[in-house]
């Protein structure tokens, strides 16, 4: 599954670096993952105003390298447009994830909760919640460290410290 997600940036975030997002009316940058049911692929730190598709590509690029098993990929209607010839040239299938429009209440989009999941894991991590740092390849690297305690906690089943109930 491939998703995105803008976040506000710090004042010390250069203004270079950052973006408006005019959907989500944020001012920052945006995150854009690749992730599987066991975690985080690829990812991607952009100025915001960068449109999902435009950032797609170069993401399921590098996935193409670095997993050249993968074969198919779930994505919202964002990336309906170059990314699924692109990626069809990479040698993975695209298919969109569309909502059904005669649906007005809130429905879960099949395959797309692997996706929110992964990004609300990442929003358990204060460093996260805010983009602090100066430049987009750093953020990546605390995407990375955050999966990374993730997973280790996984392993060794020790809970996420908490301050509710001291």
């Amino acid at each position: 599954m491939i998703d995105a997600q803008s976040i506000k940036t710090s004042p010390n975030v250069p203004a270079a670096g950052q973006g408006y997002d005019a959907g989500k009316k944020t001012a920052g940058r945006k995150h854009s993952i690749v992730v599987d049911t066991l975690g985080v692929l690829a990812v991607l730190v952009t100025a915001a105003g960068l449109s999902d598709g435009a950032a797609g590509l170069p993401l399921l690029t590098q996935v193409a390298t670095a997993q050249p098993t993968l074969t198919k990929a779930w994505a919202d209607s964002a990336y309906r447009t170059t990314v699924i010839d692109g990626a069809a040239a990479l040698g993975i299938d695209v298919e969109v994830i569309s909502r059904d429009p005669a649906t007005r209440s809130f429905t879960p989009l099949p395959r797309r909760w692997v996706a929110e999941r992964t990004l609300g894991w990442l929003m358990l991590h204060r460093r996260l919640a805010r983009d602090y740092e100066a430049r987009p390849d750093r953020s990546e690297a605390m995407i990375h460290i955050a999966m990374i305690d993730l997973m280790t906690r996984r392993l060794t089943g020790e809970n996420t410290p908490t301050w509710r109930g001291t």
